[in-house]
């Protein structure tokens, strides 16, 4: 199976580099017009689909075999590699086959969420982007939920009757900043319609009607908040202040369950260049805290310093394949760290455990425990 995986891999990228090239290589033999990309004929679009099926039809294969753990084997990054491939494609949300991988991977989540009763630790399962949903023994939270509407594609998307079931499994929702791969008001408003709260900075549609159903904690460093939640349970929440860049607040939720997990979201944070404020209070998160998992994006600049500054038991990175991104800007599994300059690979390298989930995964914690 190795070797079939390997030369899907290489078949993966010459397949591609050929139809993108074929316009500009012999102009008559594709007049474009066709759907979803026009630039490219109906003949190359429909390759291009039957491509995407035999891609992820194999991804699927590879998944349900391997699933994820700490020390993963080569063969989940063949499957990445291919989930590369496939979404490094301008119109890839539009294509059938990979709206019905996604919804696939989203609909065995749903099932997994309906079902999963957890009496230790925690699971914690990947959505889309930075959408992470946390189920302890006591708790179910969701971080950045969206739908995958910023693909462009309302195909793509998760249906109102799929995050429905979502929202139904959760208690509350922490949105870490206000653009809209992490902020969708479509879902907070099933949040708040439920009576489940909802948290986000103060930026997060601050001239809308519903700001004023949302909370706002203060985001100050060690200053921490209680959140009362149905059943007499009370979580303790700390809304580091952070940023994207300089005009961007993003809260860095850190929270902690009735049972003592202490969870760390960081949306989209990011300081670089002469803005580097935030380090003052990364930097000393460690010396607070006892943080079980830390779910970072990772193409923050200094994702190795931060996971540093949070010292977790277990690093869950996301804001791979961002479809509403351009596409050299659609982080890829593989990284791109020499190009983004970043410290991604150090971080893999380092003693902090990492997983990197695909959409509609999940992953089990256990403190104190070095294995699944």
């Amino acid at each position: 199976m190795n070797t079939i995986i390997f030369y899907l891999t290489i078949l993966c990228v010459v397949s591609t580099t050929f139809v993108n090239n074929t316009q500009s290589q012999n102009p008559k033999a594709s007049a474009g017009g066709g759907s979803p990309d026009p630039q490219l004929s109906q003949k190359d679009n429909d390759y291009l689909d039957r491509q995407s099926a035999v891609f992820l039809d194999s991804v699927r294969a590879i998944l349900s075999k391997y699933p994820p753990v700490l020390k993963e084997g080569k063969e989940r990054g063949y499957a990445k590699l291919l989930l590369d491939a496939v979404f490094h494609e301008k119109f890839a949300a539009f294509r059938k086959p990979a709206q019905d991988f996604y919804h696939a991977q989203n609909g065995k989540l749903i099932k997994e969420l309906e079902e999963a009763n957890i009496t230790k630790g925690a699971r914690i399962w990947k959505v889309y982007d930075m959408g992470f949903i946390v189920r302890t023994q006591t708790v179910t939270i969701a971080f950045d939920l969206v739908s995958g509407i910023t693909s462009g594609s309302k195909e793509f998307a998760l249906s109102t009757a799929e995050l429905e079931r979502i929202v139904k499994q959760c208690d509350l929702l922490f949105i870490s900043h206000r653009h809209s791969d992490h902020a969708e008001k479509a879902v907070a408003e099933l949040f708040l319609q439920a009576g489940k709260p909802v948290i986000s900075p103060a930026q997060v549609w601050q001239q809308d009607s519903i700001f004023s159903r949302i909370m706002h904690p203060e985001p100050i460093a060690e200053k921490v908040h209680q959140i009362k939640l149905p059943g007499n349970r009370m979580l303790e929440v700390i809304c580091y202040p952070g940023h994207q860049g300089k005009s961007i607040d993003n809260n860095v939720s850190l929270v902690t369950t009735p049972d003592g997990i202490t969870v760390a979201h960081t949306g989209d944070e990011l300081n670089e260049g002469d803005f580097m404020i935030d380090y003052d209070w990364i930097d000393q998160v460690t010396k607070h805290h006892k943080v079980d998992i830390l779910m970072p994006n990772a193409w923050t600049m200094d994702i190795l310093r931060v996971a540093k500054g949070f010292n977790p038991k277990l690093v869950l990175p996301g804001h791979e394949l961002e479809l509403g991104h351009t596409v050299w800007d659609r982080l890829p599994y593989w990284g791109d760290d020499a190009y983004l300059e970043l410290t991604y690979k150090q971080l893999k390298a380092s003693k902090y455990p990492v997983v990197a989930l695909i959409w509609g995964e999940s992953f089990e914690y256990m403190p104190k425990q070095s294995g699944k």
